[in-house]
């Protein structure tokens, strides 16, 4: 049976067009696109037997937000509870074809709480949570929080949309001297109390500023992680984003910040990952074990081919923890192979290509699935 690619994504995005890029590159004809607006407005697509679908992130179109968070204004932080269950299920009308991911697994990587509880289940390390899985504390608002800081000892900790992705919606609280509270995020706060998104970064000092936004995002579900004080890169903040492609962690960029928000769209630089190797490996933390943190977090989703996973390293690089895992964490422009991942000099799409055509040759039979390789090593970066 011969082969071909479809993508389900929005016409004309970035994402769209760098997939289709790798696809032609690889020889082969451009991938069908299938429209998330006309996904969401048929009710669902139908797919070859041949077909190797990728189902991409439905975000950047105001339309198709439109259909899935009933919220006129894109630029508004609140419906993310209405987004996932309408996005979820979507997921499940995509009919045929051969899936390059799980919709089980998206569906729990789109909920903090549950992955955050299956990470754990499966021995990743990850930042303590008091709302983690379906026994985790609820959040109905910020006395919640504030019950929840003093009973787990967490004088700092990050507030996240549940369903929430790009750090939108996101609250680093840090309860300093005196009582007082104070929180960094790119949440707009508008005089009526409406939440919008910003690439400004902001500092609410207020309390009763940061317990109105919490209390806008609660009804939408909310998961609270301990803070975890991170490493430093030239005296910013570091983390990693490792993109894990089937089963083996292939790209990884470093993103630093004078904040704990490194999100690149939000002023967070990347940074150098060789002095990063470097650091963790003079700390005692050797960059296989980075690595294969990602991976073992990958596997925890065995069903989809790729997933970005955020990476914490401690203060001082001794230890690691999994902040968030991704569906749709491969954005990264020009971004080539980690040397000795089998994808040197190709970027995340190449190397999600490859990958595909592995498992399901254009000819025959799919090739083997393997979810998660123990044992592999890389060498330098």
């Amino acid at each position: 049976m011969n082969r071909c690619f479809a993508v389900v994504g929005n016409p004309g995005g970035r994402r769209v067009t760098l997939f289709a890029e790798a696809v032609r590159a690889a020889g082969l004809p451009a991938p069908r696109v299938v429209a998330w607006l006309d996904v969401l407005r048929a009710g669902g697509a139908e797919f070859g037997a041949g077909e190797i679908v990728r189902v991409d992130s439905p975000g950047e179109d105001p339309e198709v937000d439109l259909l899935l968070r009933d919220m006129p204004d894109p630029t508004r932080v609140e419906g993310t509870a209405r987004w996932y269950r309408r996005f979820t299920a979507a997921l499940g009308t995509l009919r045929g074809g051969i899936r390059l991911d799980g919709t089980d697994d998206v569906a729990v990587m789109f909920d903090k709480r549950r992955c955050h509880a299956v990470l754990a289940a499966a021995g990743v390390p990850v930042p303590e949570s008091p709302t983690s899985g379906a026994a985790g504390a609820p959040v109905r608002g910020w006395d919640d929080v504030r019950a929840l800081m003093r009973g787990h000892r967490m004088p700092r900790l990050f507030v996240k949309p549940a369903h929430g992705s790009s750090a939108s919606g996101v609250l680093a609280v840090d309860s300093a001297g005196g009582g007082r509270i104070r929180a960094t995020t790119s949440v707009e706060l508008g005089p009526d109390g409406r939440l919008f998104n910003s690439l400004k970064v902001r500092r609410y000092q207020r309390e009763r500023d940061i317990a109105a936004m919490v209390d806008a995002l609660a009804p939408d579900g909310l998961h609270l992680e301990r803070w975890v004080p991170k490493a430093s890169q030239g005296g910013r903040a570091a983390d990693l984003r490792v993109v894990v492609v089937d089963g083996r962690a292939t790209h990884a960029v470093v993103r630093t910040s004078a904040g704990p928000l490194t999100n690149l769209h939000l002023g967070g630089r990347r940074g150098d990952l060789a002095g990063t190797r470097q650091a963790a490996e003079s700390a005692g933390l050797r960059w296989p074990e980075v690595l294969g943190i990602c991976e073992r977090a990958a596997a925890c989703f065995p069903d989809t081919l790729c997933v970005g996973v955020d990476l914490l390293p401690a203060v001082g690089w001794r230890r690691a923890f999994v902040g968030e895992v991704n569906a749709f964490g491969d954005l990264l422009p020009r971004l080539t192979g980690l040397p000795g991942s089998g994808a040197e000099g190709l970027d995340t799409y190449a190397a999600q290509v490859a990958a595909a055509l592995r498992r399901a040759p254009l000819t025959g039979r799919p090739g083997p699935h393997h979810p998660h390789r123990t044992g592999t090593t890389h060498a330098s970066a």
